[in-house]
C-alpha cells in the first residue's frame, strides 16, 4: 500500500487542468467519496497493526497534498478572470438604482406648496369615519337623494362607520374644533365603492380647501383658484366657472381651466372644448357652519376640492388612472426627474 500512495503522491504532483471544470474532475477523481484516496482509507482495515500509525499518516498526508495541489489549480483560474493581484479597484462600481417620488406625491406636494403661499395650513384626519362627519354635518339629510352620489363602504355590523368619501369630513372636524379664521387645505385617502377603470378607483386622493372669515365673498374663492391654476398650468391659464350642485356649498360651481396643451384651441385631450375640467367649489352652506358650531351671522366661506388623480394625470399625459396604484416600476421610472 505505501508503494499505491507514493505512486499516487507522484501522479498528483503532475496533473495539470485547463479549466476550471477540468480541475472540478480532478477533485472527483482523487478526493470523492469513490475516489482514489478513499479507496485507500477503505483499504485501511486490512493494513497489519502495527504498520496502521504510519500507513494512517501517509495517507492523510496524501490526501493533504491532493486538496492543496486541487486548490491551487482552481485559484489559478480565478487569478486569470480577476487579475493576479485580486480586484481591480480601477473599475467603475455598479450603479445603484435611485428610487422617484411617485407622481401623485410629486402633484400633491406641488398643490400643497401654492395654496401654503397664500396661508393655508394641513390639516389631516381619520380615514375611518363616522356618518356624522361625512354626511350629517355636512347638509346631508338622512334621506337626502345626495347620499347616493357616493357609493359608501360601510364598516360590516355598524352602519354608523364607514371610509370617508370625501376629506370634507376633516373640515368638519377642524371648523367643530376652531373658531374663524380658518385657512387649511386637506389632502389625503377617500374610499368609493366604484367600479375599477381607466377613469375611476375604490381609492383616491383628494385635496380640499377651506376658508372661513368675516366677509368671505365668491369673489375671494374665484381670485384664489384663479391663482392656483396660473401657479400650477401655467401663468396664461384662464378658469371657468359653471353652476353645479353640492349639498355642504351653496352656490355651488365646477371649475375648469383652459387646455394647456392645445391653448384653449381644442384638442383631443380636452375633448375639443378647450376646457378641462379639474374641481368643484362654492360658499359653504350657512347650515353647515350652524351645524358645526360657527356663528353663520357673522362668518362666510369658501370650499373646494380637488382629485389628485385628475390633476396628475393632466400634468403628465396619463390616459388611465390604474396606473398611479400598480406600482409597475417602468411607469414610475418616468418620474425620476420629477421634484
Amino acid at each position: 500500500m505505501l508503494d499505491r500512495i507514493k505512486a499516487l503522491q507522484h501522479e498528483i504532483e503532475a496533473i495539470t487542468a485547463q479549466t476550471k471544470d477540468e480541475a472540478e474532475a480532478l477533485r472527483i477523481k482523487y478526493l470523492s467519496k469513490k475516489g482514489l484516496i478513499s479507496q485507500l482509507f477503505g483499504e485501511f482495515k486490512n493494513v497489519p497493526d502495527d504498520q496502521k500509525k504510519a500507513m494512517g499518516a501517509a495517507i492523510n498526508d496524501l490526501k493533504a497534498f491532493a486538496q492543496d495541489k486541487i486548490n491551487s489549480l482552481k485559484d489559478s483560474f480565478s487569478e486569470k478572470k480577476g487579475g493576479s493581484q485580486g480586484a481591480d479597484l480601477s473599475l467603475p462600481g455598479e450603479s445603484m438604482n435611485l428610487g422617484s417620488r411617485h407622481p401623485l406625491a410629486v402633484v400633491r406636494n406641488e398643490i400643497i406648496d401654492i395654496f401654503a403661499r397664500l396661508g393655508f395650513v394641513v390639516s389631516e384626519g381619520p380615514e375611518i369615519e363616522d356618518d356624522w362627519h361625512v354626511f350629517s354635518a355636512l347638509n346631508f339629510a338622512p334621506e337626502h337623494p345626495a347620499r347616493d352620489m357616493q357609493d359608501t363602504f360601510f364598516i360590516e355590523k355598524d352602519p354608523d362607520v364607514l371610509l370617508r368619501t370625501h376629506t370634507s369630513s376633516v373640515q368638519v372636524r377642524m371648523m367643530e374644533k376652531t373658531q374663524p379664521p380658518i385657512r387649511a387645505i386637506f389632502p389625503g385617502r377617500v374610499f368609493r365603492n366604484e367600479a375599477i377603470s381607466a377613469r375611476a378607483h375604490c381609492i383616491f386622493h383628494q385635496i380640499e380647501g377651506l376658508y372661513v372669515d368675516e366677509n368671505v365673498s365668491f369673489a375671494d374663492l374665484k381670485q384664489t383658484l384663479l391663482y392656483f391654476a396660473r401657479e400650477f398650468f401655467g401663468e396664461k391659464t384662464e378658469i371657468r366657472l359653471r353652476p353645479s350642485y353640492f349639498p355642504f356649498t351653496e352656490p355651488s360651481a365646477e371649475m375648469d381651466v383652459s387646455c394647456s396643451i392645445c391653448g384653449g384651441k381644442g384638442c383631443n385631450v380636452c375633448k375639443y372644448t378647450g376646457w378641462l375640467e379639474i374641481m368643484g367649489c362654492g360658499m359653504v352652506d350657512p347650515n353647515v357652519l350652524e351645524l358645526c358650531g360657527i356663528d353663520n351671522q357673522k362668518y362666510t366661506g369658501f370650499a373646494f376640492g380637488m382629485g389628485v388623480e385628475r390633476i396628475a394625470m393632466l400634468k403628465y399625459g396619463v390616459k388611465d388612472l390604474r396606473l398611479f396604484f400598480e406600482n409597475d416600476v417602468r411607469f414610475l421610472n418616468q418620474f425620476q426627474a420629477a421634484h
